[in-house]
């Protein structure tokens, strides 16, 4: 009897056996993904000179800024291209007023020694993104004793962004 009570009772326990081994879990694991692409954006604001006297003996400056926003830790060059003026150069930047043009140059230096160019690793000037806006000064001069018709003078610059 003792021995049909003993079998009755580990039947009775096996289903429960079985419980207990069900309750662990299975599992397993994946991972989570991204790649940050390196992205620059860049905004401008007009330069203006103001008015031009041909009879100054002092060139006419003026400064802009160009505001960059690139992703952390990016490397960046800031161009400024020839302007689309009839005949300018990087070298030899020209507002023009109908067919007539006044020479003007930009620069990466306050002392405006440095003539901001668009080819990466020469004339351009070099950042490091923050993710925040950075700011560029582009330094402006308009040389004295041009013999000039008076009108309005424009030239239109592009702003590039190598990254």
């Amino acid at each position: 009897m003792r021995q049909r009570i003993a079998v009755l009772i580990t039947l009775g326990l096996m289903p429960w056996v079985e419980l207990s081994a069900q309750t662990t879990p299975a599992s397993t694991t994946f991972r989570v993904t991204t790649r940050v692409d390196t992205v620059c954006e860049v905004t401008a604001s007009d330069l203006s000179f103001g008015a031009y006297n041909a009879q100054g003996g002092t060139p006419l400056t003026g400064t802009t800024l160009l505001r960059t926003t690139c992703t952390p830790g990016s490397t960046y060059n800031v161009g400024l291209d020839a302007g689309i003026s009839p005949g300018a150069t990087v070298q030899a930047r020209k507002m023009a007023s109908g067919a007539n043009s006044l020479n003007y140059q930009l620069y990466s230096d306050s002392a405006r020694s440095t003539i901001w160019g668009n080819t990466p690793g020469t004339d351009t000037v070099t950042g490091v993104g923050t993710g925040t806006q950075v700011d560029h000064t582009v330094f402006g001069a308009v040389p004295a004793a041009q013999v000039v018709p008076s009108g309005d003078y424009a030239d239109t610059i592009t702003v590039r962004v190598f990254y």
